[in-house]
């Protein structure tokens, strides 16, 4: 790699802290206007969607805010943040209602029964004023395979209250929640251990 002539010419010290300057100045004015504040619709969708979105229920709690989890999908598993969520039960409700994924149970009935049950709790929570954030992980996959009504689940998530923040994970997220999302992020998985042979480990995946 050749070297960076602005860092390494007798001025590269003085030139460099100059564009900081202008960046920082720059930055300065993009923040000035934001000053509102609002709950927010989130949606986390590709690979490593509900890490990600642990991570802003590990956040929250750091704040003190009170977090409702609701899994759709992953109630059969063991995860280590489930682990870490018992020890702020006055934080962290979480309820892993799914029986595991859809090619398990391989019934379509008892699918949608479960489904429509982890879809009441996350109505329940964000019609409680106590929870700050509700998280709906892996709902995007009930609405793939239309176990929930997603004119009545938009209808819901777009009219929550104003200060509340809810994220909905899964692939595959529909166009409709898309677009009443004030985030969308699509995480993209570049290289996998599991490709090469790999199994899920502790720590890792779950």
């Amino acid at each position: 790699m050749e070297p960076d002539s602005e860092t390494t010419a007798p001025d590269g010290d003085a030139r460099h802290a100059e564009k900081m300057r202008k960046k920082q100045a720059a930055q300065a004015k993009i923040m000035a206007n934001k000053t509102r504040e609002q709950g927010l619709l989130i949606v986390h969708t590709g690979k490593g969607k509900t890490s990600a979105a642990l991570g802003m229920v590990i956040r929250a709690i750091g704040h003190g805010m009170k977090v409702g989890v609701v899994q759709f999908v992953k109630g059969a598993m063991q995860t280590g943040e489930k682990a870490v969520f018992d020890a702020f039960p006055d934080n962290v409700e979480f309820k892993p209602m799914g029986e595991g994924f859809t090619w398990d149970t391989q019934d379509r009935a008892r699918d949608v029964v479960a489904a429509l049950a982890a879809w009441n709790e996350v109505k329940r929570m964000i019609a409680d004023p106590a929870y700050h954030m509700v998280l709906a992980d892996e709902m995007n996959i009930a609405l793939r395979y239309g176990y929930l009504p997603l004119d009545e689940v938009v209808a819901t998530l777009t009219t929550r209250p104003e200060m509340k923040h809810v994220i909905v994970t899964g692939r595959n997220a529909p166009e409709a929640l898309i677009e009443a999302a004030d985030l969308v992020t699509e995480m993209t998985m570049v290289k996998h251990p599991f490709r090469s042979g790999v199994k899920a480990q502790k720590g890792i995946e779950f």
